[in-house]
């Protein structure tokens, strides 16, 4: 089903990127206020379980805390991600995003409880599974739903948008929670305080959801109910539509490269504020991991304006190459110096290319999958992307000392960035993406086209 006419973006000529377009879409506009709401909450949700978990006086943090900490807070969606994303192909995603929403606000009220009685063991680590799983549900939902209310040529602005808004509306969650949880007086008390917080965004978020019609972001056939073995063989299904359809798979995988990288900044960050930079005032580690991580949005933001222009100039994959080799590269020097000066610059480049790399990837899938295997690939990319993440910061963890003084993590970088790039470029030329040219003119082709075949 392609976007109703009346709430679409329409074809124009010349090669503007159309974010003016994109936003007169009233069903992209409440589908970006449930993200941004949505991401808030996330934010809001991290901050507390990281000063609750990571930054509070009595639980310093080491390498094997930290890797269990980030392995909770992004595996649990890998657990029942490939599940979830044929029930997106089956269930009206409107609905989802309105209930899942609901529900992941009441399962904050059960965290808050946990948090509240001090509890840094097992069962936390059990309601934070829960809660996170339903969270991965919900942006899968987002960015499947996105083909129907973006035609096919503004879907790079639309994933420059509304992801990189969602990231810093998360950003924006984040440091909001620190400074919420130290007006409420810190400690577990605060962590509970911004909890709350983050139910009443989560319930805003829902009914920025409602206010979608039914169908509206599809699937196009849709079905309530399917049986399990209906949903194993539908994720069977996907991972074969996924393995037909190359570029995404590509697309995929140079995420996953970026991703990794990012999971070593993510332990050497934690590692160098709390065991370099600020041994004994917690506090200031949180602070200083604040900015690090807004740096990071800022990067996120930069990379997001450049890309829609930038890729159509040069071509999705190459941009991508291009920006993951010198973000990276440039990134790394400031992770090689453990000073927060470094850790701004280096959560500066790298941010770039994450979402350069990103918002291209997320086209290319988004346009080489069908609409009725979206919602299953895309759970199965969230799915590779946490794993990447885990395995990037949990080799850095158990590798570099407690003090986070690791030379050799930024080495590694460099060489991940530049081995990926290197394999998509090659993969490119003798499999490319034909559907995302970079000539303008081509795409438009291509889309008035396919509009005539209806």
């Amino acid at each position: 089903m392609r976007p109703r006419h009346g709430d679409s973006v329409t074809a124009v000529s010349g090669t503007g990127v159309g974010l003016r377009e994109v936003l007169r879409v009233r069903g992209f506009r409440l589908l970006l206020g449930a993200r941004l709401a949505g991401q808030t909450g996330d934010g809001l949700l991290q901050a507390s379980l990281a000063t609750f978990v990571l930054f509070s006086p009595e639980r310093q943090p080491t390498a094997a805390r930290v890797a269990v900490a980030f392995a909770v807070l992004l595996l649990p969606y890998s657990l029942v991600g490939p599940f979830v994303g044929v029930l997106l192909d089956r269930w009206r995603r409107r609905d989802v995003l309105v209930y899942a929403n609901l529900l992941r606000g009441a399962l904050v009220v059960g965290l808050a409880a946990v948090v509240a009685t001090g509890h840094d063991d097992a069962l936390l680590a059990v309601w934070v599974l829960v809660v996170l799983g339903v969270n991965r549900f919900i942006l899968a939902a987002l960015s499947a739903g996105l083909p129907h209310v973006v035609v096919d040529r503004y879907l790079v602005t639309g994933n420059a948008l509304a992801p990189t808004a969602g990231t810093i509306a998360s950003v924006v969650g984040g440091v909001a929670g620190v400074a919420i949880r130290g007006l409420a007086g810190g400690n577990d008390h605060g962590s509970v305080v911004v909890l709350g917080v983050a139910v009443l965004v989560y319930l805003v978020a829902s009914t920025v959801a409602s206010r979608l019609d039914r169908p509206q972001l599809g699937p196009d056939d849709s079905t309530v109910r399917e049986t399990v073995r209906g949903v194993a063989v539908g994720m069977v299904e996907g991972l074969r539509h996924l393995a037909e359809r190359r570029p995404a798979a590509r697309a995929i995988g140079l995420v996953m490269v970026h991703r990794v990288v990012f999971g070593i900044v993510i332990a050497i960050t934690v590692l160098q504020v709390r065991g370099a930079l600020h041994p004994a005032d917690p506090d200031a580690a949180v602070y200083a991991l604040t900015l690090a991580t807004g740096a990071a949005g800022l990067g996120a933001f930069l990379g997001a304006v450049a890309t829609p222009r930038t890729s159509r100039r040069l071509g999705a994959v190459r941009w991508s190459a291009l920006a993951l080799v010198v973000g990276v590269g440039i990134g790394s020097v400031g992770l090689a110096v453990a000073s927060l000066p470094g850790l701004l610059f280096e959560g500066l480049f790298v941010g770039f290319a994450g979402q350069a790399v990103k918002v291209c990837s997320d086209t290319i899938v988004q346009e080489d999958v069908d609409d009725d295997r979206r919602g299953r690939v895309f759970a199965l990319y969230d799915v590779a992307v946490n794993v990447a993440i885990v395995t990037g910061l949990t080799a850095a963890a158990f590798a570099a000392p407690p003090d986070g003084d690791a030379p050799f993590a930024a080495a590694w970088m460099v060489v991940l960035a530049v081995l990926g790039a290197w394999w998509a470029l090659t993969a490119e030329r003798r499999d490319p993406a034909a559907r995302y040219a970079s000539d303008p003119a081509a795409v438009s082709t291509a889309d008035d086209l396919k509009r005539g075949s209806h």
